[in-house]
């Protein structure tokens, strides 16, 4: 079981809300049983000219326990980009309640950026400096006093303690997600919200972000990732929210989502070229309910029902046979066929909101900008 937020674990962060420290996110009078809670929550963007208002978010309901890892799906456009920055305070919501750590976002909207670190999809981190300099110096945009500041420690916890005082430029593109994920704990967020996390990036580095983020979650801190890769949310998620045109279309378990699932396909790309499937592949080694074929030289075929057999235990069933993946990629059921499944509506493909072309129409400016 992960350690509570505010807990000590070896080499976990220090603990957070004890009494005396300045920058401890705010939950002195308890921790939350929520971490981020919306009621009723709506946005609608103002429209250009005559054009009617756009519905970027309509009555969304959604309660994210303290401790979670949890997924939200959806296509661009969904809504989801809306959300996070409603969270961060980047955008205005149109109506609803909207709590982070126990705070109303209208209410404690500076207590509130203490307690959330959001990561976005965009890197933009400045080329000139170090990870050590970045990370000093978002913590000073902070407020953390110096003698607070955990930046070797939050380098360690990333991986990235070796490369410390090397330029930011000099950096490959993994090492630059995982300093843009530094950044977002400088301050040390009980909450972090990972937009995208791993989009455009090859699986040897996806399988690598998998990792940090699953031991950031182990330390107590509760993620919010927002993918469309249903594999991803399927090996990280315990919790899973399908949005769909603003619109909350499911929300339950990881378990219980794949289990509305019928049988699907994973496609495996390897290094090299095979003759034959591997025999312990070939006699069950994944289990009775997953089939594996040979269609190309280099591409395993895997047919499994995800309610019996996990993406992780075939990774490890391939590792085993001493084979390197190249990529991967699930077929069949993917995430607009559990669309289809359970809104009963083809996907928009394209069809961006406001939010997602970067701009707030109608907010007046008003909205208030998170220093990541």
């Amino acid at each position: 079981m992960s350690p509570p937020v505010g807990t000590d674990s070896g080499n976990s962060p220090p603990p957070r809300g004890k009494k005396g420290t300045k920058n401890a996110p705010p939950h002195g009078a308890g921790i939350p049983e929520l971490a981020v809670e919306a009621v009723g929550l709506n946005k609608t963007y103002a429209a250009a000219s005559h054009a009617a208002p756009r519905p970027a978010l309509s009555d969304v309901d959604l309660a994210i326990h303290r401790g979670s890892l949890f997924g939200l799906l959806g296509p661009n456009g969904a809504g989801k980009s809306t959300f996070i920055n409603i969270l961060a305070g980047l955008t205005r919501k149109s109506s609803g309640l909207v709590k982070v750590w126990g705070m109303d976002i209208d209410i404690d909207h500076r207590r509130v950026r203490a307690a959330i670190g959001v990561v976005p999809q965009e890197l933009n981190i400045d080329p000139f400096f170090t990870p050590f300099e970045l990370l000093e110096i978002h913590a000073g945009l902070y407020g953390v006093p110096t003698a607070r500041r955990r930046t070797l420690e939050i380098l360690e916890a990333v991986g990235l303690l070796d490369k410390a005082e090397a330029y930011a430029r000099t950096l490959s593109g993994g090492m630059r997600r995982r300093l843009m994920v530094a950044k977002a704990l400088v301050h040390t967020p009980p909450v972090l919200v990972l937009d995208e996390p791993t989009a455009g990036v090859d699986i040897d580095l996806r399988r690598q972000l998998w990792a940090h983020v699953r031991e950031l979650n182990a330390r107590g801190v509760t993620i919010l990732l927002t993918t469309h890769y249903l594999e991803e949310a399927e090996q990280l998620c315990d919790r899973i929210a399908i949005i769909h045109h603003g619109r909350l279309a499911a929300c339950d378990t990881t378990e219980a989502m794949l289990r509305r699932i019928g049988e699907k396909e994973l496609a495996i790309l390897l290094d090299r070229d095979l003759r034959t499937v591997p025999p312990a592949l070939a006699q069950g080694a994944v289990g009775a309910a997953c089939t594996v074929s040979l269609p190309a030289p280099r591409r395993l075929l895997f047919r499994y029902r995800p309610s019996q057999t996990s993406i992780a235990e075939i990774l490890d069933a391939v590792a085993a046979e001493g084979l390197t993946i190249a990529d991967l990629s699930t077929e069949e059921t993917d995430l607009e066929d559990i669309f289809l499944q359970i809104t009963h509506a083809p996907l928009d493909e394209g069809g961006e909101n406001e939010a997602d072309k970067g701009t707030d129409a109608g907010d007046g400016g008003d909205a208030h900008p998170m220093v990541l």
